[in-house]
């Protein structure tokens, strides 16, 4: 990772920043999935309150954020966001990297994601650190307007090495 990169938890006074990221990050799918993506219609007041957020700032900006959430025999990775600005840096993946140490750290032996199916290059991102396709399923959240609207639900086994 780039010098000059520090990563702290989040509280509740970094929600209107986080839903800046996760706005900034995301709008470029609109087009493409027909809808706001699940991540953009998230309350962050209320999500930061009850989920883990790791922010990746450069300086003074937010460059990147992981959104965990520790389940009974997992971690659930809700959300990956890099700044537009950032990406390409692999920011993502020190994140993803961060989620495995959070994962064993709390005992977890399995992370788990999910995303949507026209995301290509993030599944292809995903598989090459290991994630595996569970299932895929039609979307099923608000604004859905076609059938093709597929999430693809992705695990990993911690000490699985990547292909």
């Amino acid at each position: 990772m780039d010098e000059g990169f520090t990563i702290r938890r989040a509280g509740p006074a970094d929600a209107e920043a986080i839903r800046a990221l996760v706005e900034a990050a995301y709008t470029k799918w609109i087009p493409l999935i027909g809808r706001l993506p699940t991540p953009m219609q998230a309350d962050y007041a209320a999500s930061v309150l009850a989920h883990r957020f790791d922010l990746l700032q450069a300086g003074g900006n937010l460059a990147a954020l992981i959104e965990t959430k520790a389940e009974a025999n997992h971690l659930l990775i809700v959300n990956v966001a890099v700044h537009p600005a950032f990406q390409g840096r692999g920011l993502g993946t020190r994140l993803l990297g961060l989620a495995e140490d959070i994962a064993a750290a709390a005992g977890l032996g399995q992370l788990r994601l999910y995303t949507n199916k026209k995301y290509v290059a993030n599944l292809r991102l995903y598989a090459s650190l290991g994630y595996g396709v569970e299932r895929e399923e039609l979307y099923a959240g608000p604004g859905r307007t076609r059938d093709d609207d597929i999430t693809v639900h992705m695990v990993k086994e911690l000490g699985r090495a990547a292909p």
